[in-house]
């Protein structure tokens, strides 16, 4: 006992051992003719017992024909039904590193990663294949793609064929469920300023039991969940609070609320995440009429506020279902939340973020790390067992904003006398929209490689629907003529339609720093200065 299984056979003592196959075997053994995994698209319904057999040969692709083995790394670039297979299941049944990124980012954004990560072989969709292959043959990784070529690609492998010829016989490999790095997952998704998290054992289980012990939360063997965000962001967050209490993970790959309400009825889902922007649209939508949305119990929303005046209206409308869950890629784990009880309280209780979870340590500090008194204003520092192991790859931002297990949040606020959390302010330089992170930086360098443009200065400003819109202010050179228009077509062109601003505004001069940075807070603050809730 105690043991690991090296990919070339050799055994190596583990100092605390964690064996995800005999875990998944006890679920078979409690739950095996249950549904664990469904996908809508693919007609994909597979039992735990389907599912622990699956995932069994992907662990014996991966150290078999792929020939990896501890600290080798690969990455998946996958659509939410096949990921929801690589997201713990397999990564923690195998010795090599499982990489997530989004799907829908860019090949700049993915080869980013790559340089980040540097893997040995790359899991993505038969869609990619023809953007994709060619580049990461050059990098000397091995692509495999998770359907069969319609015309086969040379050197591109066929994980169907990979299965078939795996066994579906228990790994049984030990990994250490402190040190042993299992997932790494991308913060922002974006070049430059995107890190990349990393994650034990111990932080997926601590994940896992943060959303178990949330009052409200039912997790049983009866919860489906649903998924229509990415699960290589924060959806992926309740898979295994669903699978490790015998439910059913059901994901869609097309974000389409539409379907989503459809889905709902069909599937009779009983969880899900959400963003505020799309329980927003369940107001207006008929579909939220048409369909049967009555089985949900809990709905988790989070990544940007909630306005107050829609929350209440989301209550009328569906019950007191919703739990606001605040976490993040640094910490795995939800550190505060508003339960269910609280949504038809009053409306400065809305507008908190909660209180603290069990198992949390929250301590909100001024500049120089020392803690305030309650109820004065300071950045937010969270620590738990959901805390991340740093960042791949990126020594100087890991001491940055690790300290003592803490992680500097860069979300600055207060607690209140009855221990409601309430954030005012945010340091870092990235926008929230709709739930989606973005960097000024990034889109900044977009619009400036546009020509007749000097500089920009991007910052977010309020919106009723998606808590943040990005908006940008360009100052031109004046020997181009540049329309709105074709502006941000260009943005999008670069890095993505999420990415672009919704409104531009072409000014005169920016504000700028005795160097000559631009100075956004001074841009941001004309747009926040009549709100409540204050934006960085």
């Amino acid at each position: 006992m105690g043991s690991q299984a090296t990919a070339s056979g050799d055994q190596e003592q583990v100092p605390n051992p964690f064996n995800y196959s005999r875990i998944m075997q006890g679920l078979v053994e409690s739950f095996g003719d249950r549904e664990a995994i469904v996908n809508i698209e693919r007609n994909r319904r597979l039992t735990f017992r389907d599912y622990h057999e699956l995932t069994n040969r992907f662990a014996h692709v991966l150290h078999g024909p792929l020939g990896l083995g501890a600290g080798d790394r690969y990455v998946c670039f996958l659509d939410n039904d096949n990921l929801s297979l690589f997201h713990w299941a397999t990564a923690a049944k195998a010795l090599p590193t499982c990489c997530h990124g989004n799907f829908r980012d860019s090949l700049d954004t993915h080869l980013s990663q790559i340089e980040t990560v540097k893997p040995k072989a790359a899991l993505i969709e038969n869609s990619l294949i023809e953007s994709h292959a060619g580049p990461l043959a050059e990098l000397g990784i091995q692509v495999v793609c998770m359907d069969p070529q319609e015309n086969a690609r040379e050197g591109v492998l066929e994980m169907p064929a990979l299965l078939d010829a795996a066994s579906s016989d228990n790994p049984d490999i030990e990994i250490d469920r402190h040190s042993h790095i299992i997932l790494m997952r991308f913060t922002g998704g974006t070049t430059g300023d995107s890190k990349c998290a990393r994650y034990t054992a111990d932080n997926i289980l601590a994940c896992s039991e943060s959303y178990q012990v949330l009052p409200g939360s039912d997790f049983s063997e009866e919860t489906r969940t649903l998924h229509i965000a990415p699960i290589s962001h924060g959806s992926g967050m309740l898979v295994q609070p669903t699978m490790l209490l015998g439910g059913c993970t059901v994901t869609m790959n097309e974000p389409s609320l539409e379907l989503w309400c459809q889905y709902v009825e069909q599937e009779r889902i009983t969880h899900a995440f959400v963003v505020p922007t799309l329980a927003y649209r369940l107001l207006e939508m008929p579909e939220a009429e048409k369909f049967d949305l009555s089985t949900l119990k809990t709905v988790f929303y989070g990544a940007a506020p909630m306005s107050p005046s829609k929350a209440k209206q989301l209550v009328a409308r569906f019950g007191p279902v919703f739990i606001q869950a605040y976490g993040s890629t640094e910490h795995l784990a939800v550190a505060l939340y508003l339960g269910k009880e609280k949504h038809e309280g009053d409306d400065k209780r809305l507008a908190s973020a909660g209180r603290r979870n069990n198992g949390i340590e929250l301590t909100i500090c001024d500049d120089d790390g020392n803690p305030v008194p309650r109820g004065e204003v300071g950045e937010f520092y969270i620590r738990s067992r959901g805390t991340c192991q740093g960042y791949e790859g990126n020594p100087e931002k890991t001491a940055e904003e690790f300290i003592d297990g803490y992680w500097k949040s860069g979300d600055v606020g207060y607690v209140d006398e009855a221990g409601y959390c309430y954030l005012v302010d945010r340091k870092k330089d990235m926008i929230i929209t709709g739930g989606f992170n973005v960097y000024a930086t990034e889109v900044e360098a977009a619009i400036n490689s546009y020509p007749g443009v000097t500089m920009s200065a991007v910052v977010g400003i309020p919106h009723e629907d998606w808590g943040e819109a990005i908006h940008a202010e360009v100052l031109l050179n004046g020997q181009e003529e540049v329309e709105e228009q074709a502006l941000v077509a260009h943005v999008k062109e670069q890095i993505g339609s999420v990415k672009a601003p919704k409104t531009v505004a072409f000014v005169d001069e920016l504000p700028t720093s005795v160097v000559g940075k631009v100075i956004r807070k001074d841009v941001r603050a004309k747009y926040w200065k009549s709100r409540d809730r204050q934006i960085a």
